[in-house]
C-alpha cells in the first residue's frame, strides 16, 4: 500500500511539474507576442497619427483605408478593396484553413469635432471633422493584432487564417451591416473587436440598437412677405414633424433615444423654403422597440406633410442591431487584459491629464484621477448596455464577437467630445491602443491553439441568439448610403 502511494504521489508530482513548465512555456510566448508589440509601437502610433490627421467621415476615407491596406500588404496579407459595395472597405487575409479568426478595423472620423492635440478647446483651423471617437486608433491598433498574429502562425509553420477586416462608416453609416449581408463574415469562426475608451475593460455588455434616417420636406417657395400665400414651407413640415416627435417622447419606453438635427432649413428668411431636411435617430437595447418607435416617426412625417401642404421623402441611411454578448469569450478576453495590464503616464501626460480634467467636470462631480488608466476594471458579468450604437451588433448576430475598451482617453472622457479627439492625437491615445493590440493579439493566438474555446463559445452564441434566428438588417435592401456625409 505504502509503495502504491509513493507511485501515486510520484505521478501527481510530475503532473504538476508539467504543468508548471506548461505555464511556463505560455508566458514565455505571451511576453514574446508583448514585446514584439511593443518594439514597433512608435511604428503603430505614426500610423494612427496618419489617420488622425486626415480624420475623413464615414464612406469618405479613401486615404486612411489605404495606409492601412499597405501596411497589411507589406507583411504579406492578401488584401481584397471595395468589398460589399463599398470603395472603402476591405479584408485583408493571411493564412489558410480553419480556425478563421477575424479581427475588426475602424478608420472613420466625426464632422465638426476637429480639434488640435492639446489640453484645452482648440479647432483646427480649416478642418472639417476629428477622430472624437477614436477610430483612428481603433484602425491601427487591430492591424498591429492582427500582423502579431500572422508572425506568430508564420514563425510557428501553423495552420489557420487571421482575417483584418477594414470596416467604414461606423459613425451612423452602418458599413458592417452591409458586409454581414454580403457575407463578407460568413467563414469566420470568431470575431474580436475593441473600442477606444476611458478605462481598460473587457466585460460581456450589449449596445442600443439603432436606425438613422433623412426626411427630406419639399414645398412651394414664395416671397416670405409680399406672397407667403402662395408659398408652402418645408420648414413648416419639418418643425411639424419636430413637433410631434417631441410629443411622442412621453409615450415610448423609457430606455427610447431619439435624437435629431436640421440639416437644410431654407436659404434666407424672406423666402418660404422650398427644401427642408432633418437627419434623425432612434434608438433602443430591443431592436424590435427601434422598429416600432421608427414606425411611428414616419407616420409622423407624413402627417406633417399632410398638415402643411407639403411633400416628404425618406431615406434610410443606417440601422444596427444590439451587440450580443458572449460570456465564455468574454472571460477569456479578460484574461490577457489582465496579463497585459493598464497605461502608465509619464509626467507629461499626467500634467496634459491635470490640465484637462476640469473640463470632464460635471456640477457636483469631480473629474476621475488620472491613475485609473492603470487599472483594469473588475470582471462582471452583469450584463448592462454601453449606452451607444454600432454595427458591431450586426457582426455579432452572425458571428461569435467578442471585445474590450483600452484607456485611450483621460479618465473621465467621454467619446465625441474634443477631450477625446485631443487624447487620441497625441501619446496618450497609442499607448491605450497598444493596451487592445496586445490583448487582441493574445486572445486570437489562444482561439487558434483551443479549439475547445471556439466550440464553447460558439455553442453559447447559438443558445443565445436561438437556432431559428434569420438575420433581417434593419437598413432593408438599400445599397450602402456612401453619400450620407456629403
Amino acid at each position: 500500500m505504502k509503495s502504491k502511494n509513493i507511485i501515486l504521489l510520484g505521478l501527481l508530482g510530475f503532473a504538476a511539474f508539467e504543468s508548471f513548465g506548461q505555464d511556463k512555456k505560455a508566458a514565455a510566448e505571451q511576453k514574446q507576442i508583448v514585446d514584439g508589440l511593443d518594439k514597433k509601437k512608435d511604428h503603430y502610433a505614426g500610423i494612427s497619427k496618419q489617420i488622425w490627421d486626415l480624420a475623413e467621415v464615414g464612406y469618405q476615407e479613401y486615404k486612411s483605408s489605404e495606409i492601412l491596406q499597405e501596411e497589411l500588404k507589406k507583411e504579406g496579407f492578401a488584401v481584397e478593396k471595395g468589398v460589399a459595395g463599398i470603395p472603402t472597405a476591405f479584408v485583408a487575409t493571411y493564412g489558410s484553413g480553419k480556425p478563421v479568426i477575424s479581427i475588426l478595423a475602424e478608420f472613420d472620423a466625426l464632422p465638426g469635432m476637429a480639434q488640435e492635440a492639446v489640453s484645452e478647446k482648440k479647432i483646427i483651423e480649416g478642418q472639417k471633422a476629428g477622430h472624437a471617437c477614436g477610430h483612428h486608433l481603433f484602425g491601427a491598433g487591430s492591424a498591429a493584432a492582427a500582423i502579431a498574429v500572422k508572425d506568430w502562425l508564420k514563425n510557428g509553420g501553423k495552420a489557420g487564417t487571421i482575417k483584418l477586416m477594414g470596416c467604414p462608416a461606423e459613425e451612423g453609416g452602418s458599413g458592417k451591416v452591409y458586409m454581414v449581408r454580403e457575407g463578407i463574415f460568413k467563414d469566420s469562426d470568431i470575431v474580436l473587436h475593441w473600442h477606444p475608451s476611458d478605462r481598460n475593460g473587457a466585460n460581456p455588455s450589449s449596445s442600443l440598437a439603432n436606425i438613422s434616417g433623412k426626411f427630406r420636406f419639399t414645398g412651394i417657395a414664395a416671397h416670405a412677405a409680399g406672397a407667403p400665400e402662395r408659398g408652402r414651407s418645408a420648414l413648416d413640415g419639418v418643425e411639424a414633424m419636430n413637433n410631434m416627435v417631441n410629443m411622442m417622447r412621453e409615450h415610448v419606453p423609457q430606455e427610447t433615444r431619439i435624437h435629431y438635427v436640421i440639416t437644410r432649413g431654407g436659404e434666407a428668411p424672406n423666402v418660404v423654403p422650398a427644401f427642408a431636411e432633418v437627419y434623425y435617430y432612434a434608438r433602443h437595447p430591443n431592436r424590435e422597440v427601434v422598429r416600432d418607435v421608427w414606425s411611428r416617426m414616419e407616420k409622423a412625417a407624413e402627417g406633417a406633410a399632410m398638415g402643411t401642404g407639403t411633400k416628404v421623402e425618406l431615406e434610410i441611411t443606417g440601422g444596427a442591431f444590439d451587440l450580443l454578448p458572449v460570456e465564455s469569450l468574454a472571460k477569456a478576453m479578460y484574461k490577457n487584459l489582465e496579463v497585459v495590464g493598464g497605461v502608465k503616464y509619464t509626467p507629461d501626460e499626467a500634467a496634459f491629464a491635470e490640465k484637462l480634467a476640469p473640463s470632464l467636470t460635471t456640477p457636483g462631480k469631480a473629474a476621475l484621477a488620472y491613475t485609473e488608466a492603470e487599472k483594469v476594471m473588475p470582471f462582471s458579468t452583469k450584463l448592462e448596455s454601453m449606452g451607444g450604437s454600432t454595427d458591431v451588433g450586426d457582426v455579432s448576430w452572425a458571428v461569435p464577437t467578442v471585445g474590450l475598451g483600452a484607456a485611450t482617453w483621460v479618465p473621465g472622457t467621454p467619446a465625441h467630445s474634443w477631450q477625446a479627439v485631443a487624447a487620441g492625437g497625441m501619446s496618450i491615445g497609442p499607448k491605450g491602443m497598444m493596451v487592445a493590440a496586445k490583448t487582441l493579439a493574445l486572445t486570437a493566438i489562444d482561439l487558434f491553439k483551443d479549439p475547445a474555446l471556439i466550440k464553447t463559445a460558439q455553442a453559447d452564441w447559438l443558445k443565445a441568439r436561438g437556432e431559428d434566428f434569420k438575420y433581417e438588417a434593419l437598413v432593408g435592401n438599400r445599397k450602402p448610403a456612401l453619400d450620407y456625409r456629403k
